[in-house]
Formats: C-alpha cells, sequence, structure tokens
C-alpha cells in the first residue's frame, strides 16, 4: 500500500465478500464525513469573505422586538414582578373606581384575599413605595409650581 497514494487505496478490491462490504461501508462513512467537512470550511470562508456588517468598535449586535400594546379587555391575564397572576374580571370607568380625598383613583383593585394566601410581600412593598413616591412627588411638584 505505500506504493500507491492513498487517494487509490479505495481501488482495490479483496476476494472476501465480508471484507469487501465493509471496506465499501467505510468507503461510505468516509465520504461523508468528508463532505461534512468540506461544507463546513465553505461555511466558514464563505461567513470570512462576506465580512461583518457591524461598525468597527462593535463587539455584539442585540436585536429587541418590542411587543404591540392593545388595550386590556376582560379575560386577559397579567402578571406582576413578584409571581402575581390574575385575570382581568371588568373593566370599569374611572368615575366607578375608588378615589382618594383629592380625587386620586385608583388605577387597579386587587383581592386583598390573594396577597395573604400567597405571602406575596414583595407586591405589599412595591404598593407602599410607589404610593409613597407618588405622594413625594406631588409635594416636590408643588414646591417647584411655588418657586
Amino acid at each position: 500500500l505505500d506504493e500507491y497514494p492513498r487517494s487509490q487505496w479505495w481501488q482495490f478490491a479483496v476476494e472476501n465478500e465480508k471484507l469487501q462490504g465493509e471496506l465499501e461501508a467505510l468507503r461510505g462513512q468516509y465520504d461523508e464525513s468528508k463532505k461534512a467537512l468540506e461544507q463546513r470550511f465553505m461555511d466558514k470562508v464563505e461567513k470570512v469573505q462576506r465580512g461583518d456588517e457591524m461598525p468597527p468598535g462593535v463587539m455584539k449586535m442585540v436585536k429587541v422586538f418590542v411587543a404591540v400594546k392593545r388595550k386590556m379587555q376582560p379575560g386577559d391575564k397579567m402578571a406582576g414582578r413578584h409571581g402575581n397572576k390574575g385575570v382581568v374580571s371588568r373593566i370599569v370607568p374611572v368615575e366607578d373606581m375608588p378615589f382618594l380625598e383629592d380625587g386620586t383613583h385608583a388605577d387597579i383593585v386587587l383581592n386583598p384575599l390573594g396577597v395573604p394566601s400567597r405571602m406575596n410581600v414583595g407586591q405589599i412593598l412595591e404598593t407602599h413605595l410607589g404610593w409613597a413616591c407618588a405622594g413625594m412627588g406631588r409635594k416636590i411638584g408643588e414646591l417647584i409650581d411655588a418657586y
């Protein structure tokens, strides 16, 4: 075999039919592997030749898909940041929502039985901090208006 180049090794035939079948199976595996490697090589060559569509200095590209906003309707499922899920049961006008002495209305009304049973302290903390920040924002706005 040393006298012949490796490209001619597949052209030899053996007298044993079983051994010849195994050689042909090996040749098929070899051809498939060679074809797969050549395809991978050509893909990499094509990527290198195509170049980068990013400007110099940019390392990664991030694509962001923005969800389409639509109006809420009964039956829609909502989820908060703290794992609390709920289904919208009714949408009522602002006039029918509960309000404070100054006329500020509530944006959403949650079932009070759902908080203690799930022990969702993060939801309560977020609600109270949001309410406190809104009050501070109003006071700062009044001070700026008075200035």
